[in-house]
């Protein structure tokens, strides 16, 4: 196995995000009713390329409690009425937001939606009442540009494992 570097991000005021405003056609819609079946297919449909591979086993009983969970809330985008990408976002009630999943489908990779899906995600974490702080990992085997793309809008790299080898 090769070892693999994860990369640990955060953002602690409005202020740091950079806004890429360029929605090149994107409608970011939060998911308002909670529907196991539509998160877990998106973390199949953005995830598989990238061997997301923590919920891939998980029960439909397990997908129904998380995404029932008040804390977690789910935007999708959407191009032209096809799934773009999404992201999920986790508060922990004390101050901590997490951009749990985030990523784009495949046909939508490289066409420059990645930027201001990632500015969406972050002007809604900012917006959950009592978030001061926004946290995200992410690793080597996500898209090369994922770790650039988080600093380019405002997060600060806090450190950085290597796990495998």
């Amino acid at each position: 196995m090769s070892a693999v570097s994860i990369y640990y991000l955060s953002m602690t005021s409005p202020n740091q995000l950079v806004e890429k405003v360029e929605a090149k056609g994107l409608s970011v819609i939060e998911a308002e009713i909670d529907e196991y079946r539509l998160n877990k297919y998106l973390y199949q449909l953005v995830g598989e390329q990238w061997q997301w591979q923590d919920k891939q086993h998980q029960s439909d009983d397990a997908w129904k409690a998380y995404v029932e969970s008040p804390a977690l809330k789910t935007w999708v985008a959407y191009y032209r009425g096809t799934i773009a990408g999404y992201f999920e976002l986790k508060s922990d009630g004390e101050g901590c937001t997490e951009i749990a999943y985030f990523g784009l489908a495949p046909a939508f990779i490289g066409r420059g939606y990645g930027g201001y899906l990632l500015s969406q995600a972050i002007k809604q974490a900012w917006a959950i009442e009592g978030t001061t702080r926004i946290e995200v990992n992410t690793c080597s085997l996500d898209h090369e540009a994922a770790l650039k793309n988080y600093i380019a809008r405002g997060f600060q790299l806090v450190r950085e494992e290597v796990s495998g080898s």
